[in-house]
């Protein structure tokens, strides 16, 4: 039965509904950490210390962290395999040997498919730049804050974050009313507030997001 409903184009369209609303929380819980950059650096490297000791005593340093990490790798993978999947099915499906060329794909599906290669790298490169230091240059372990005005006080480190977020704006706006209409939540009624809903939430995600690096940009952070 289980392998029958992965295998079944219903559900991987749940498995990409459920694990992009995961991915979603996190988003938001995200941005609103970030955000605390705007209290100073005191503030903001508390922060990023307690997300290190949530659970304890009752969990060791971390583990909550890791839990979070592997949920949310879980939830990428997930998303990111069924969405391949359906793309190939899809293909597939579509009829060929006909006189006249095939339509292109609609604009949300080309916004979507390239969208999360966008997002695929830069999630690479955000970790390698912020969490390992790995390609960033000046990183100093413990010193979240500074990490952080130090990567957009470059040209290249601006671009990509604000680059990457457009895309995760187009993802989401059309990613959360896709998820409503895949879980059953969506019907001709509600149509026009999901869709409403899902734009003002993409706004709102894009908008705190590309907040701090432009605070730091105009050395309203620094």
């Amino acid at each position: 039965m289980t392998r029958t409903l992965w295998d079944s184009t219903v559900g991987k369209k749940t498995v990409m509904a459920v694990s992009g609303l995961i991915m979603l929380s996190y988003l938001v819980v995200h941005m609103m950490g970030n955000l605390k950059i705007f209290f100073g650096a005191g503030q903001f490297d508390s922060y990023a210390h307690w997300l290190r000791t949530i659970g304890e005593p009752f969990l060791h340093y971390e583990w909550a962290l890791w839990l979070i990490r592997v949920v949310l790798v879980a939830a990428v993978v997930g998303h990111a395999v069924c969405a391949y999947q359906l793309s190939r099915r899809d293909l597939r499906a579509r009829p060929s040997g006909y006189v006249h060329k095939r339509a292109r794909a609609s604009y949300a599906t080309r916004t979507m498919r390239w969208g999360g290669v966008i997002l695929a790298l830069f999630i690479v490169w955000h970790i390698l730049d912020l969490t390992t230091g790995t390609v960033h240059s000046g990183f100093r372990p413990g010193h979240p804050y500074q990490n952080v005005v130090d990567t957009f006080s470059t040209w290249y480190g601006n671009t990509i974050y604000i680059v990457a977020m457009a895309a995760l704006a187009l993802h989401v706006r059309h990613g959360f009313w896709s998820a409503a209409q895949t879980l059953g939540v969506g019907n001709a009624a509600r149509d026009r507030v999901l869709k409403a809903l899902a734009t003002l939430l993409a706004l709102l995600l894009f908008a705190g997001f590309v907040a701090v690096p432009v605070a730091v940009m105009t050395e309203v952070v620094s």
